[in-house]
């Protein structure tokens, strides 16, 4: 029997709205799985599926390095661009318009208890995504994300991955570029990564791609290796 999982799109949201939201979603679920913990109860732990996207925003991981910010405050405004540090995984990442930003608030409980095997699982789900247009797309070893050409020094990343867990729920996520304005990837080095291209659907394919169509794909993707009914 597949796990029911809420799906909401927030559609465009300022990045400290939908980091607010997360938090609360993500507090509500812990506290369930700490009652059941405490008092012995088994109530049903409630998962989610959110995609957004979000104005011009740079976050940065909390292993992260400032110093991969390439612009200063003058700059940032310049950009009209905000940045925050914030308490996934990962280095410092870009979000924009015409980017599809997954964040799966999940109790892992409910699914399997393996981050390793979730980070796969999502990155799966992007690369079937990818497919659906004619691009081969993987993944490339030592790194997290999905990648275009990773065997060879072509190498580009069109999906950045960050996650934080407590207690098994996931928050956090994934970062697919659509139509996304990539010059913005200008001013930080990706993830840490500096002798690496980012890419996007739009530029693979030459074209913009209707935002709704492939959060369509991607989401029955991530419902079918998840096994989620999606509500």
């Amino acid at each position: 029997m597949n796990k029911q999982v809420h799906f909401i799109d927030w559609g465009l949201v300022d990045y400290q709205d939908a980091w607010d939201r997360q938090e609360e979603i993500f507090t509500r679920t812990v506290a369930v799985k700490n009652d059941n913990r405490i008092n012995g109860t088994s109530h049903p732990t409630p998962n989610h599926l959110i995609f957004t996207e979000h104005p011009h925003v740079y976050t940065l991981g909390k292993s992260g390095h400032e110093e991969y910010l390439l612009l200063d405050e003058i700059g940032l405004k310049e950009k009209n661009a905000t940045f925050y540090k914030i308490n996934r995984g990962g280095d410092i990442t870009y979000h924009g318009p015409g980017q599809i930003v997954g964040y799966p608030i999940l109790d892992l409980d409910n699914f399997f208890t393996d981050i390793h095997l979730y980070l796969r699982t999502l990155e799966e789900a992007i690369i079937r995504t990818c497919g659906e247009y004619g691009i081969q797309a993987g993944r490339y070893e030592g790194y997290t994300g999905v990648w275009l050409d990773a065997d060879n020094d072509k190498a580009r990343k069109i999906c950045a991955l960050g996650v934080r867990a407590s207690r098994w729920v996931t928050m956090h996520g994934f970062a697919f570029n659509v139509n996304a304005d990539l010059n913005y990837f200008g001013n930080i080095i990706p993830c840490g990564i500096d002798d690496k291209d980012v890419t996007s659907l739009e530029r693979e394919l030459g074209r913009k791609l209707d935002m709704d169509e492939v959060k369509s794909k991607l989401k029955g993707h991530i419902a079918d290796l998840f096994q989620m009914e999606l509500l």
